[in-house]
């Protein structure tokens, strides 16, 4: 089952959309225009996105950009439109949407982007992980990693060490029997929580380290529960 979020101001194409979707065990947000759909991406990334082009508020290439701008395009995106350009769709793709359905949609058609969508979202959770792995063969004495992270054990995948709030270093390990959203928050969480031990709680710092603006920085530590002031009382 994957979490998807469908944005169209028609309400029988979303009502269609769920219907569809829900019968294949997925479940479903809906979002009737571009704030709606920017409220529920604020409430952690699903798995597949499904975006109107032409909405009365923001248009859904005008949202795919903030996203990708924001840094919150870490999720597949399927733009729809009835009567959108090949322009249009080739701006999209560049931007980073995955794919391009058009209206009227075709349930064959629906179905299998979907699948090629969730595929692509399963890749991309995986690579973290599969990168991880040789950067310990070749690089043990990196100040971040350590022999022991070498170590597998079945359903969980070994990543390096990170530095916590208090300056210890401890293994990242992701179980592959996590749900997909799940995984992926786990992995944010640590992440930050790694980047924010080495930096002493600086925002500032934090924000330069990956490639985040201050503003989505702390939204996205709210999502994720992380506790930048106490990280840093506990370095100081």
């Amino acid at each position: 089952m994957a979490n998807i979020l469908v944005v169209d101001d028609e309400m029988g194409i979303r009502e269609l959309l769920s219907e569809i979707l829900s019968d294949e065990g997925h479940a479903i947000t809906l979002a009737e225009n571009a704030q709606q759909a920017r409220e529920a991406r604020a409430q952690g990334a699903p798995d597949l996105v499904l975006l109107d082009i032409w909405m009365p508020d923001t248009d859904g290439v005008t949202l795919l950009k903030e996203w990708q701008r924001d840094g919150q395009l870490t999720m597949p995106v399927i733009m729809m439109s009835g009567h959108a350009t090949i322009d249009t769709a080739v701006e999209a793709t560049r931007i980073g949407a995955l794919n391009f359905l058009e209206k009227p949609i075709a349930m064959a058609k629906l179905l299998k982007a979907v699948q090629q969508g969730l595929s692509r979202a399963q890749e991309v959770a995986r690579a973290p992980v599969l990168a991880a792995r040789p950067a310990v063969a070749v690089a043990p004495a990196a100040e971040d990693q350590h022999p022991a992270a070498a170590f597998s054990t079945g359903g969980v995948a070994p990543l390096p060490l990170a530095r916590s709030g208090n300056g210890e270093l401890h293994p990242l390990n992701l179980s592959f029997d996590l749900p997909l959203r799940e995984a992926r928050d786990a992995f944010e969480r640590m992440y930050f929580e790694h980047h924010l031990g080495r930096e002493g709680g600086s925002m500032t710092r934090v924000a330069e380290k990956t490639g985040l603006e201050r503003t989505h920085l702390y939204r996205k530590l709210k999502q994720l529960g992380v506790e930048p002031g106490k990280l840093s009382k506990k370095n100081g």
